[in-house]
């Protein structure tokens, strides 16, 4: 417990062993962060959400002869319900588009900063969603759009505030780009999660993908 808050327990998957552990010393320095564990396969992983409480996994794509999209849909499958942080040298937008059907936070570039993946972590286990604008649209873009369109319409604010999330701003930083309340931001969102039937953003931006593309 840090200043009454809960530790945050992170696990690192990823196959180079350099990176994974540099990252595992940068997070035990973190207030609030615990790294419960560290792997670089998807079997390792999948034992230790078996086992382990965790609050978000920070998942490379590429893991050698598998990918970080079945690590994804075996967790799920196995309960698993806790948040995802894509960190990775690059994926093609088809993968992006796959991950963020599969209800990942974010994806973070490798090449990025420590600071800036700390900020990150912190965003996504807040409950922000953290993509990269230009790779977001690559990903709207190649998300195949379903014959089965939901009958409810985005109004105009709707889908202000729903590109705001997209770029993971929060509530407060929405209404001063739209120039409306907090509390307004707040009801929107809450209009956007009965429409779409889910409760978090990361949920939001996937099925809005999935299912409301004609509308983004």
């Amino acid at each position: 417990m840090i200043n009454g808050a809960k530790q945050a327990d992170i696990l690192l998957v990823d196959d180079h062993a350099l990176f994974r552990e540099g990252v595992a010393r940068l997070l035990a320095n973190e207030p609030g962060f615990r790294v419960a564990g560290f792997c670089d396969s998807v079997e390792e992983a999948l034992s230790v959400l078996q086992k382990t409480h965790i609050d978000i996994v920070l998942l490379d794509f590429d893991l050698g002869q598998r990918d970080g999209s079945e690590l994804l849909r075996s967790a799920r499958q196995q309960g698993f319900i806790g948040k995802v942080l894509v960190v990775t040298a690059g994926v093609e937008r088809a993968q992006a588009a796959d991950l963020i059907r599969n209800g990942i936070s974010g994806i973070f570039p490798k090449h990025n900063s420590a600071a800036l993946l700390i900020e990150a972590i912190r965003d996504v286990l807040a409950g922000k969603v953290c993509f990269d604008p230009k790779l977001l649209q690559e990903a709207v873009s190649e998300a195949k759009a379903t014959q089965d369109f939901k009958s409810e319409q985005f109004t105009e604010r709707e889908r202000q505030v729903l590109s705001y999330v997209f770029e993971g701003l929060a509530n407060k930083e929405i209404a001063s780009r739209i120039s409306v309340t907090e509390s307004s931001v707040k009801a929107t969102l809450q209009q956007l999660f009965s429409k779409t039937g889910v409760r978090t953003r990361s949920q939001l931006v996937r099925v809005a993908l999935e299912q409301y593309r004609n509308q983004l």
